[in-house]
C-alpha cells in the first residue's frame, strides 16, 4: 500500500473515531472524557479535535464540552435528500399520515437503538415532540421491536444480550423474556406496538420494511397521544401500516433492483 494513502486512511479513521465517540454519547463530553474513550495519545487526539472544530465537524460548547458541528448536518441533509430510498418511502409516509392524521416516522436499526430518518408531522393541534436524527431504545419502541422481529434468532439473542432494561414507564417491558415473547407475536402479526412503553401517553404501531433478500431495511410507524388513539384505533391502523411497508417494499423491488 502507498505510504501516503496509508497515513491518510489512518488519519481519517482516527477522526471518525472521535466523531463517533461524541455522537454516541448521551451527554456532552469534554476532552478528558473523549481521551478515556479513545485509544489515541493525548497530543494526537488534541490535534484531531482541533482539526474537526476548524472544519466545522465538531463544535465547542461554553462549558468546553463538544457537540456535532453544523457541517455534519449539511452533509446529512444532502445525503438524505438525494437518497433513493427516501425518494421511494416519502410518498408512502405522506399517504399513511393522510390516512391517520397522526405523526409518521421512518427509522432504522443501529445496534440496540433505532434512529429516526424521516418524519411527517401530525396535523392535529396537539402534537408529539420528536426530531429526525433522534435515537430510542429498541425494546420499548414500535420501530425498534419491528426491527428486532426481522432479525435471525442468533442475531436477535446477541442484541438482546446487550440491552440493559430500564423502566421508562409502567408499561416498559421488564426483561429479555418478556421481549422475546412479544417478538414471537410481532413475527406472527407482522406489526409491533408501543403501548406507552417509552413515553407515558404516547403509543404507536409499526411495521418492518425488508429488502428483496429479506434483510431489515427500516421500520415505518404511526405515533400519537394515547388520549386520541385508543387501543381499538391503534389496532385498526395495523393493517394500513403493514400496507404502507409493503408498498415501499414493492417500489424498492422495481426501482432499486439491479439493472442488466
Amino acid at each position: 500500500m502507498d505510504k501516503t494513502k496509508e497515513n491518510s486512511t489512518g488519519t481519517l479513521g482516527k477522526a471518525l473515531e472521535v466523531l463517533n465517540i461524541v455522537a454516541s454519547s448521551p451527554v456532552p463530553l469534554r476532552f478528558t472524557d473523549v481521551l478515556k474513550l479513545s485509544d489515541q495519545p493525548r497530543g494526537t487526539l488534541h490535534r484531531q479535535i482541533s482539526n474537526l472544530i476548524e472544519e466545522g465537524l465538531l463544535t465547542m460548547n461554553r462549558d468546553h464540552s463538544y457537540g456535532l458541528g453544523l457541517r455534519l448536518l449539511q452533509f446529512a441533509s444532502r445525503a438524505w435528500s438525494s437518497n433513493e430510498f427516501r425518494t421511494i418511502a416519502e410518498p408512502h409516509l405522506q399517504t399513511l399520515h393522510e390516512q391517520t392524521g397522526e405523526t409518521v416516522h421512518l427509522g432504522v436499526l443501529r445496534g440496540i437503538e433505532v434512529i429516526y430518518l424521516d418524519k411527517v408531522e401530525s396535523r392535529q393541534s396537539v402534537r408529539m415532540y420528536s426530531q429526525i436524527g433522534n435515537t430510542a431504545p429498541v425494546y420499548c419502541t414500535g420501530v425498534g421491536k419491528a426491527a428486532l422481529s426481522a432479525l435471525s434468532d442468533e442475531e436477535l439473542n446477541a442484541r438482546i444480550g446487550l440491552i440493559e432494561f430500564r423502566r421508562f414507564t409502567a408499561g416498559t417491558l421488564p426483561d429479555a423474556k418478556a421481549l422475546l415473547k412479544e417478538i414471537d407475536h410481532i413475527r406472527m402479526e407482522g406489526n409491533a406496538y408501543d403501548r406507552e412503553e417509552h413515553e407515558t401517553d404516547i403509543c404507536c404501531v409499526a411495521a418492518p420494511i425488508y429488502s428483496h433478500n429479506r434483510h431489515f431495511v427500516a421500520g415505518i410507524s404511526v405515533t400519537g397521544p394515547a388520549y386520541r388513539i385508543t387501543p381499538e384505533i391503534l389496532t385498526s391502523w395495523a393493517g394500513i401500516t403493514r400496507a404502507a411497508a409493503a408498498a415501499i417494499m414493492a417500489n424498492m423491488a422495481t426501482q432499486l433492483s439491479p439493472r442488466a
